[in-house]
């Protein structure tokens, strides 16, 4: 037994143990790991925005470089290509010329107003009378740039610059057009970018229309907005913003005007900056929190674990054994458990002395009923084989016929409670009995005692393995016995062949069974089982057979049920099969198990 000298402290308790460990060894991990992680988060954050923004700014200096530089050589080609236009070796010489000097444009053209171009780089004849670029262009009188998904020449992306060509009295002959690949639009050498350097950037105009890219415009995705369109982002300063990218992972992202209302850049890379800082930015705020939990989980499950599981899997253990059947409990040693747990072990193990010592009794109760009901049922045997015996004398002495016909009857029956009282003697002590073994056995031993070599019979049974609580058992039993034993006094087979006999009990649903009775017969006019014949040899329709058959059957609960045809006749009760908790009960009234009308006189 588990004691506890004096009374609980507040100290030993189960609470105040758990929540004093884990406060001292949680609370500075706690502390540290948040107030770090939202430290590292935010300066990570602004200086990632920071640094994109500069960034953003030098590498958009290179592209806006190439396009102004391309916007330029655009409106002094618009000057210099309109006296040559009559001429077009002339012209085609001079856009040569320029490609030779600049040779990332991939076409150098002149389209006049009619759309069709032969003064070009390329040397071909090109149709852009119905090209949306040039329908669009056409009408401008400054510069204007556009985005071309295939150029005609670099098969590519394209950005193409366009400026009016304007004749001697201003009036628009046309336009000169300059197509810059994507290819060629990679971050200036200049800008302070390197290949380790993680900066996608890309360029756009007012309608969010991207106009040049840091990579190829079908892989872009990373370097914009998910929830964020182009066209929001335009105004008159830089700014800078954290948010996810449309390919799906979080990026910072920087917007810096090139050219008010006109062209802006946007920049972007991963949280954290370049990949020289990143991993030491980004794992810091993870990294304590998945400590704490970590350290949080070792705590408590070692805190769990010494204070309460190990002698909660002892009082399982015995917990388990116990219920099990194994009535050893021995000592469970609860040194060093809370009181609670303690508690907990001194109560089971009184209350495992308690059930030891009622089980003892009951058991001791139950032998001992089971020891008078055996004894009961014994004697009752023993006398009833008794009284057997005593009228088979009176039979031997008597001279009449009829007497011995009617003490032999009443012999049979007399037989039949003997074998009925065996049967409950050998299974005394159980609340229900297995209704296939009784009345098989009743069967057998009838059967026994009224075979005889001038009168063969088979018998054919089948009996259900139904429980049935004893005060069911007993008139059942009765019933069979005494519908068996007329069966056999009145069967009949056919010449030369023994009589058949048809005993059977069926379940018919989950409380309800039927118990048949069929014999063979000879004739129409044979009387029928249950009916005792007077001493003229006619049948009397209120026997002594019918009256204990209709007996039984009521106190079964059922009617019985007599049908005669094609040779047989049949004896069939069906009854309500008692739940098996009606044996723990009894009735209160007492009574005879069978009422039988004596005859008069």
């Amino acid at each position: 037994m588990t004691s506890m000298s004096g009374g609980p402290r507040f100290t030993d308790r189960l609470g105040y143990r758990v929540a004093f460990l884990l406060a001292i060894v949680l609370l500075p991990l706690t502390m540290i790991s948040v107030a770090r992680s939202f430290a590292v988060m935010e300066q990570s954050r602004a200086r990632s925005e920071a640094a994109l923004m500069g960034e953003t700014m030098r590498a958009a200096s290179g592209e806006l470089r190439l396009i102004q530089q391309a916007r330029g050589s655009a409106t002094v080609l618009a000057d210099a290509i309109w006296p040559l236009v009559e001429d077009n070796e002339e012209c085609i010489g001079l856009v040569t010329r320029l490609i030779e000097e600049q040779p990332h444009y991939s076409l150098v053209a002149y389209v006049p107003a009619d759309g069709v171009s032969t003064c070009n780089s390329a040397g071909k004849r090109f149709d852009f009378t119905n090209d949306p670029l040039f329908l669009r262009d056409s009408r401008n009188r400054d510069t204007s740039f556009a985005v071309k998904a295939r150029g005609l020449v670099s098969g590519a992306s394209v950005l193409v610059i366009s400026h009016p060509v304007f004749g001697d009295d201003g009036s628009n002959q046309g336009m000169v057009s300059l197509s810059l690949p994507h290819s060629g639009l990679r971050i200036a050498e200049d800008s302070g970018s390197d290949e380790h350097q993680p900066l996608t950037m890309i360029t756009f105009d007012s309608s969010g229309t991207v106009l040049t890219a840091s990579q190829e415009l079908d892989d872009i995705s990373l370097a914009m907005p998910r929830d964020r369109a182009l066209a929001d982002l335009t105004g008159d300063s830089a700014f800078s913003f954290s948010g996810l990218s449309a390919g799906g992972p979080a990026r910072v992202f920087s917007v810096v005007p090139l050219v008010p209302d006109e062209l802006y850049a946007l920049g972007s890379w991963p949280p954290g900056g370049d990949t020289q800082t990143s991993g030491l930015f980004t794992s810091v705020p993870v990294l304590f929190p998945i400590l704490m939990w970590f350290a949080s989980l070792g705590v408590a499950w070692l805190a769990v674990e010494r204070l309460v599981i190990r002698h909660i899997r002892k009082l399982r253990h015995s917990l388990i054994t116990f219920a099990g059947g194994n009535r050893i409990v021995g000592d469970i040693d609860m040194t060093g458990a809370s009181v609670e747990i303690r508690e907990i072990a001194d109560a089971y193990e009184s209350m495992t002395e308690t059930i030891l010592h009622d089980e003892a009794e009951l058991e001791d109760m139950v032998h001992q009923k089971e020891v008078l009901l055996r004894e009961v049922h014994h004697r009752v045997k023993n006398n009833l084989q008794l009284i057997a015996s005593i009228m088979n004398m009176q039979m031997r002495r008597t001279q009449s016929g009829e007497a011995k016909r009617t003490l032999k009857g009443l012999q049979d029956r007399v037989m039949s409670l003997a074998t009925i009282h065996r049967e409950l003697y050998q299974t005394a002590g159980l609340s229900d009995i297995h209704s296939d073994e009784l009345l098989s056995t009743i069967v057998r031993q009838i059967t026994n005692m009224t075979d005889r070599p001038d009168r063969r019979f088979e018998v054919h049974t089948d009996f259900a393995d139904i429980r049935m609580t004893p005060d069911q058992a007993v008139p059942l039993a009765l019933l069979v016995a005494e519908a068996v034993t007329n069966a056999i006094k009145y069967a009949a087979g056919a010449p030369g062949k023994p009589a058949q006999l048809w005993v059977s009990l069926t379940r018919l649903s989950e409380d309800r069974a039927s118990v048949q009775v069929r014999n063979t017969v000879a004739d129409e006019e044979a009387p029928a089982p249950g009916d005792d014949l007077d001493a003229t040899g006619l049948s009397g329709r209120t026997g002594m057979g019918t009256q204990l058959v209709t007996a039984f059957a009521m106190q079964l609960g059922g009617t019985a049920r007599r049908e005669r045809a094609d040779g047989h006749h049949d004896l069939t009760v069906e009854f309500e099969v008692r739940p098996l908790a009606d044996a723990e009960q009894r009735h209160a009234e007492d009574g005879d198990p069978v009422a039988v009308a004596e005859p008069a006189g």
